[in-house]
């Protein structure tokens, strides 16, 4: 399955987004120079590349690489699960 690291150095081109040296997985992405719109962006590519869904609710609590892997790992588990 792909990382949501991967999926920012896609959409952004910056390869600084798969070293977790350079970018935590606690840092906020909005203060790592992602905007708005790649958000938007980068919640599209995930629910297309990891088949979840992420509303607007779910989007003002994500705000780290480290929270959408979560939120992604909670989802997929929940759908094999056979719960939503």
């Amino acid at each position: 399955m792909i990382t949501v690291r991967e999926l920012l150095v896609e959409l952004t081109g910056m390869e600084e987004y798969a070293d977790v040296q350079r970018v935590a997985d606690d840092t906020d992405l909005a203060a790592s120079g992602i905007d708005s719109g790649d958000l938007v962006r980068l919640v599209l590519l995930v629910e297309q590349r990891a088949g979840v869904e992420i509303t607007a609710d779910d989007m003002e609590r994500l705000h780290s690489i480290a929270d959408y892997e979560r939120f992604v790992a909670e989802r997929s588990t929940a759908a094999a699960s056979g719960g939503v």
